[in-house]
């Protein structure tokens, strides 16, 4: 599997374990129209998913993750 690839699985899968979450998690507790709980999981998740990139160094390609509770990004 090519990295651009796996980069773009693990950010789906990043978002959508996020938006999931956030979508049941809220709804649990409060009780608001469908359309704005879709909204507000995806601003959510949106925000703090981590985002994956691959990055062409020197010839070689790495994987990289940045979040938002990390300084600097991060090879994988």
């Amino acid at each position: 599997m090519k990295l651009e690839h796996k980069a773009l699985l693990f950010n789906f899968l990043g978002f959508a374990a996020l938006f999931l979450i956030a979508r049941f998690g809220i709804g649990q507790f409060m009780e608001l129209p469908r359309l704005y709980l879709a909204i507000g999981a995806a601003v959510f998740a949106t925000l703090l998913a981590p985002k994956f990139a691959v990055v062409r160094d020197a010839g070689k390609e790495k994987l990289m993750m940045k979040w938002i509770f990390m300084k600097s990004p991060k090879e994988l």
